[in-house]
């Protein structure tokens, strides 16, 4: 296996700055598209109006969604294979490495399965205008599949929350773990 040597502790920090970042623009969007818009569009009056805002809002936050699921594979990726490589790792170290493997990857999945499942829901009318209850619910006028779609949607929605979660609790762990390692051990494993 090729190892990947980064040998500034500059760089190795602007790296987990952009790959926390990128988790937390990932959580965010996805806590306010339950938390605040989904119920605040039940306040737009026409039903197909909802959801042409819905999956404006969304094409819109795709792009943001997209970048981040970039920075977040091409941070781990290389640390993976560098300082994350398991043979400088303790056990403790190294099962959490392989939960966060678990975690970034059940990230990708569920988040580029919801973004496809949205793509295909925003496809059932004309400019995304599928009828909307709300942000979360078809109207009982809208097609059956862009209902099922939108369940889809949620369901794939949630599970993408609940994997980004997990991830932000593996990078605690890590980050403690490796603050927990006595000094001179962390010196001694250090390749550069």
């Amino acid at each position: 296996m090729a190892t990947v040597q980064i040998r500034s502790d500059l760089v190795s920090s602007a790296g987990r700055a952009v790959h926390d970042v990128a988790l937390g623009a990932l959580v965010g969007g996805n806590l306010f598209g339950r938390v605040a818009m989904n119920p605040a569009l039940a306040d737009v009056s026409d039903k197909s109006e909802r959801g042409r805002v819905l999956n404006r809002a969304w094409r819109r936050y795709g792009t943001v969604n997209s970048l981040a699921l970039a920075a977040l594979i091409s941070g781990w990726a290389p640390a993976r294979f560098g300082e994350a490589d398991p043979r400088w790792l303790s056990d403790r170290e190294r099962r959490l490495a392989t939960a966060k493997d678990v975690a970034m990857a059940a990230v990708v999945l569920t988040g580029l399965a919801s973004a496809a499942s949205g793509v295909s829901f925003a496809q059932q009318a004309p400019h995304g205008a599928v009828p909307m209850q709300s942000g979360h619910d078809t109207a009982p006028e809208a097609p059956p599949r862009a209902a099922r779609l939108k369940r889809a949607v949620n369901a794939l929605g949630a599970l993408n929350l609940v994997s980004e979660l997990a991830l932000v609790a593996v990078n605690a762990s890590l980050a403690q773990a490796n603050f927990r390692r006595p000094p001179v051990r962390r010196v001694l494993r250090r390749r550069y």
